[in-house]
């Protein structure tokens, strides 16, 4: 991998960090990333599907997940897990990343994860390909195409390090912090870099020096390098060695910060964890001399550093690098009340999920409500056999006489002189667990029974000890000699239209079970539906928790509501158009019991 990020790398973000994302999101804008750099979220404590972030003047949702697993599993074309948990479980969160597998680098922006822990974590990953950047970084940048979090800074510092496009120096360091300033500076002596990298500062990092300088020497954007070591450790000789071997042929210009260590008489830590010299070989004195010795270039000083940058940098001719366009970030910006993935009104016509009304609406497209219906409720396509299904539960349940209290409440309100819709409204507030609600339940508990392999003995038993009768079973009049025809219709579509059935074949199990006690404990139209139901997402490939994610939003139910509500505009209609007088209900049929009040 000659390059570390392209223009299309995305990142899983572990952690929360909304100023973090925002920034790496504003930075897609500004160098017209077609997709958002963060591809999903890992919030272990959230209880949220997404969470909203500008995208330029727009908003976009980035998923919210509570395991990387899951985030990977959804997102696999994001290959750079981008961990800021704290030090106490960044460790964890990296090893099981390692071993999902599926990344190709890591930032771990925690510092003082245990030494002996981070070693192994650090061959873990090099057994595994993976590069791990830091623990104690503040990530890496491809100018142009993506960078890490905050590394860079503000857009105005990135822009004016010219971080927005790619130059020609692969730049490593240690340090974050001079990190932005060496951009700076750079920016300022030559074209800005290619590619750049602050390894961290704990002692044991994952990629060292030399893994990123071998890269950047084989990636031919990078026209020579920059590294900026410091005082402590030895990953320096690693990167004079490449120059003696002939493994680095590029120009490196290097410095070691620390060279005021001498003055001190006992050893002192600068900063970061690793930046404490043991010996005089970690001396940065001593590093920068032997640096030098094998011709890479060293300036005498640190201030003195641009200007060598400056010099190398000229005697390479490299040709001009044109100024891309940019976008420019809002310095305004609102954040939208309301979210909509179904339907859009903007434009010259509106759309269903993308299709535009025509498309689906007219006799001629061959579509119907059911298409509709998977469409906006599902934001699926969903096959012919799907959607007349839908339509033939629609139908099954329009309407079932005037005397349920749905129809009966309709009239009444009809009756008083009301409008069609605070009619139709006063029926569908009947709709519950008691009047509709049969089809959530049937597919919740036979699901439950199906999903946990209770024999039909068992499920009854289950149900006695829930105190709950169970849903979709017994009709009033109807039994086993005197079938519902609706159920019947019903039964004989999915055998003929249905991949496969296996949640009504457990249900007519039970059902045998139940009517061997008493003949009308039969499987009804609600139980049916919500079997039913459960079948068809089965077939056309939902997982298992999508389809209960379904059953306890009353999805099911909702196809009651909609029948239902063809029958109570109906009688509705009918009210008016007979139009009969106010409803008075008749004293005969209440039963008084009005007993004389007790004073007090």
């Amino acid at each position: 991998m000659n390059q570390l990020y392209t223009k299309s790398t995305q990142a899983i973000f572990w952690n929360n960090n909304k100023t973090a994302i925002q920034r790496m999101l504003d930075y897609d804008y500004t160098i017209k990333r077609e997709t958002p750099s963060v591809a999903a979220i890992v919030a272990p404590t959230s209880n949220n599907k997404f969470d909203k972030f500008f995208f330029g003047p727009d908003e976009v949702m980035i998923p919210l997940y509570k395991t990387t697993a899951e985030a990977k599993a959804a997102q696999p074309q994001a290959d750079v897990l981008l961990n800021f948990a704290s030090f106490r479980t960044a460790y964890d969160v990296t090893m099981e990343a390692l071993n999902i597998g599926g990344f190709s680098s890591m930032m771990i922006t925690a510092e003082g994860i245990p030494e002996r822990l981070a070693r192994g974590m650090n061959e873990f990953a090099r057994e595994k390909g993976v590069t791990i950047i830091g623990p104690a970084t503040v990530g890496a940048i491809t100018p142009g195409a993506f960078k890490v979090a905050n590394i860079g800074g503000t857009i105005d510092n990135i822009i004016n390090s010219k971080l927005h496009r790619a130059g020609s120096c692969g730049l490593v360091t240690r340090s974050g912090g001079l990190f932005n300033e060496l951009s700076n500076i750079i920016a300022i002596n030559a074209d800005g870099i290619a590619e750049g990298v602050a390894i961290g500062g704990d002692r044991f990092v994952g990629s060292v020096f030399i893994d990123n300088l071998l890269r950047m020497e084989a990636n031919p954007e990078v026209k020579y390098m920059i590294l900026l070591g410091e005082v402590g450790g030895t990953e320096e000789y690693k990167v004079i060695e490449a120059v003696k071997s002939g493994q680095i042929k590029k120009p490196i210009i290097a410095w070691c910060i620390g060279t005021i260590a001498k003055y001190y008489d006992s050893g002192v830590q600068f900063g970061h964890a690793g930046a404490s010299a043991n010996g005089e070989m970690e001396t940065a004195d001593f590093k920068n001399a032997a640096m030098a010795e094998v011709g890479i270039h060293v300036p005498a000083t640190f201030n003195e550093l641009p200007g060598k940058i400056k010099e190398v940098f000229e005697s390479l001719n490299i040709a001009p690098i044109p100024e891309p366009e940019m976008n420019v970030v809002p310095k305004v910006r609102r954040s939208k009340e309301f979210i909509c993935t179904i339907s859009d009104d903007r434009g010259e016509e509106c759309t269903y999920a993308g299709f535009p009304i025509s498309s689906v609406a007219t006799p001629d497209t061959g579509k119907g409500i059911g298409d509709v219906i998977a469409l906006l409720w599902f934001k699926k396509q969903y096959p012919k056999w799907a959607t007349e299904f839908i339509e033939t539960v629609i139908k099954t349940v329009a309407d079932h006489g005037p005397a349920v209290s749905g129809a009966h409440n309709a009239k009444v309100t009809a009756r008083a002189g009301k409008s069609v819709v605070e009619s139709l409204v006063t029926g569908l507030l009947t709709i519950g667990p008691r009047f509709g609600g049969a089809i959530d339940g049937a597919a919740q508990y036979f699901k439950y029974a199906d999903d946990n392999d209770l024999d039909p003995k068992a499920f009854l038993k289950y149900m006695k000890g829930e105190g709950v009768p169970i849903p979709g079973i017994g009709h009033r009049i109807k039994s086993l000699k005197n079938p519902d025809l609706r159920v019947t219709g019903l039964m004989n579509f999915a055998e003929e239209h249905f991949p496969a059935t296996p949640l009504l074949d457990y249900a007519k199990t039970v059902e045998a079970l139940t009517t061997s006690k008493k003949e009308n404990l039969i499987l009804n139209v609600d139980g049916t539906i919500g079997i039913l139901m459960v079948d068809m997402w089965r077939a056309l490939g939902y997982p298992e928790d999508e389809i209960d994610e379904f059953i306890a939003s009353g999805t099911l139910n909702s196809f009651f509501i909609v029948g239902r509500t063809i029958g109570f505009i109906g009688h509705v209609l009918d009210e008016k158009r007979l139009a009969m007088p106010m409803y008075r209900h008749p004293m005969d049929d209440i039963l008084y019991d009005v007993q004389k009040a007790e004073e007090i």
